[in-house]
């Protein structure tokens, strides 16, 4: 898989660095030359010395041949510039952005050019969440612009779905249970799945359809 990252900072290095160790063909468009030299001395990806604000830079590294583009620069503006022009001009099949302020969140959508977006603020306070959060649905990641969310709830032993085989559940179609995590251990889910008190329930769900979820699996 070939990726190019906008941004050659902690982010952007550390993200090329694992990808390139994973086998994948790595780019990294950074503007500040100097970075670049020094970066370059470091990790031997392919370091391209160039704003990837603008398209003649995005052209001239060749993004109409990439796989996915990380936009991960430190600015949530380029972030989105860097997403849009990926998408619009060169159709790259995958755009992930990094959200630096949540605050901004919500413009990180398919109107942006953007198919997943991660912020760093967001999944640490979905994490603290889910380790002390019981009965409740926790937001752990959003995928395509926002519309659908991978959610996780901890049953309580008061939830209506414990003791229930999943089939059995009022589950609507626009959402599924991928993984169940019961005593430290992954259990496949399959339809005749019971679930049981202290299950660690992970779902991936549209956004309409998380109340149903949540009256299935919490029951408020």
């Amino acid at each position: 898989m070939r990726v190019a990252i906008c941004g050659g900072g902690s982010v952007g290095t550390t993200i090329a660095r694992d990808l390139n160790t994973s086998g994948h063909e790595v780019l990294v468009l950074e503007q500040d030359p100097d970075l670049v030299e020094r970066r370059r001395r470091e990790l031997d990806v392919t370091w391209i010395a160039a704003d990837a604000c603008e398209v003649a830079s995005l052209d001239a590294a060749g993004f109409a041949t990439v796989d996915v583009v990380v936009a991960a620069t430190g600015d949530d503006e380029d972030n989105l510039v860097i997403s849009l022009l990926a998408k619009q001009e060169f159709a790259v099949p995958r755009v992930v952005a990094r959200v630096n302020n949540s605050k901004n969140q919500w413009l990180f959508n398919e109107s942006w050019g953007v198919d997943i977006s991660v912020s760093t603020p967001q999944l640490i306070t979905a994490i603290v969440e889910e380790a002390v959060s019981v009965g409740s649905l926790v937001r752990l990641l959003q995928f395509e612009g926002g519309a659908t969310h991978l959610v996780e709830v901890t049953l309580a032993p008061e939830s209506p779905a414990v003791g229930n085989a999943i089939s059995t559940l009022g589950i609507p179609r626009e959402a599924a249970i991928v993984a169940i995590v019961r005593d430290d251990r992954l259990v496949v889910p399959r339809a005749e799945t019971v679930l049981q008190s202290g299950d660690e329930v992970l779902v991936l769900v549209s956004v309409g359809a998380e109340p149903d979820v949540r009256r299935e699996l919490v029951g408020a």
